[in-house]
């Protein structure tokens, strides 16, 4: 699930010039396996409203509790229309004051606000409910992604009684990014040895990827996400420091992002929806 303010992969935020990030927001939500549902619904400035404690857009909110976010969603499916409702409850282990700056001039920020919690899931659409290992992270930019990147991958993994996350980016001036941190369960934040960029297969859109992984090991994909023409996200079995790891990996090409022909298919896939009461 992911808040947008300015949704970085909207098209119709794209064709108005990125002037009013506040009249492109939406709530992203995606649900994997059987009967697995993806919603997008761009909305106008009038459903948005920000609290010191809370973000609303539309129907659906995010609400920080004192101890922990609880977000409950009322979507529709796209395109299928169906309802998606449920909460979701997040327990972070600690708060992190971790930033990372993602170029030298500062337009892009990596916030792992809660990268070790547990959540709890009610899915009142088909009557799921589980628990499990979760993160919460934000990003913040003040350009376009494909303005300053031409690649990056993600990758966040349980570790230890921790996780470790890998931030790896080309940027458009020819420099990289090359970021690895691990994080303990009381907050604490180091920069660690990343292992070396290791090929992954390529996405079923030949989206090029590639994770961190021990010497000698072979990471796989163990479960397909979300596969688009320019991103993939998917669960990632990896070796880190000699322990096997499966965690959240994103792949996303902004050369092939940034290409006009692909704005129209994704008005298609992010509907907007300009009035709110």
């Amino acid at each position: 699930m992911i808040a947008f303010i300015g949704s970085v992969f909207s098209p119709w935020y794209r064709w108005a010039g990125r002037r009013d990030p506040a009249n492109h927001c939406c709530i992203n939500v995606a649900t994997y396996g059987a009967g697995g549902r993806w919603t997008m619904t761009e909305r106008g400035r009038s459903a948005l409203d920000l609290e010191e404690d809370s973000i609303a857009v539309g129907p659906s909110h995010l609400r920080w509790t004192g101890d922990h976010l609880e977000i409950s969603v009322d979507e529709r499916a796209t395109p299928y229309g169906t309802r998606m409702r449920g909460t979701i409850r997040l327990h972070p282990t600690a708060l992190t004051d971790a930033e990372v700056v993602l170029t030298p001039e500062g337009t892009h920020v990596w916030r792992p606000f809660a990268p070790t919690a547990r959540i709890e899931v009610d899915w009142r659409s088909g009557g799921v409910n589980w628990s499990g290992h979760g993160y919460f992270d934000a990003n913040f930019g003040t350009r376009a992604l494909e303005d300053d990147f031409s690649y990056w991958t993600w990758g966040r993994f349980p570790h230890g009684d921790g996780s470790v996350a890998f931030y790896d980016a080309d940027r458009r001036d020819g420099t990289s990014l090359e970021t690895a941190l691990a994080f303990g369960p009381d907050g604490n934040v180091a920069r660690t040895e990343a292992p070396p960029k290791t090929r992954l297969r390529r996405s079923l859109w030949t989206v090029r990827r590639e994770t961190r992984c021990d010497p000698g090991a072979t990471p796989r994909q163990v479960q397909a996400m979300l596969d688009a023409p320019f991103y993939t996200r998917s669960a990632v079995e990896t070796v880190v420091d000699g322990e096997t790891v499966t965690g959240v990996h994103e792949a996303l090409d902004l050369r092939r992002f940034a290409s006009p022909l692909l704005k129209p298919m994704l008005a298609v896939r992010v509907p907007r929806r300009t009035k709110w009461r």
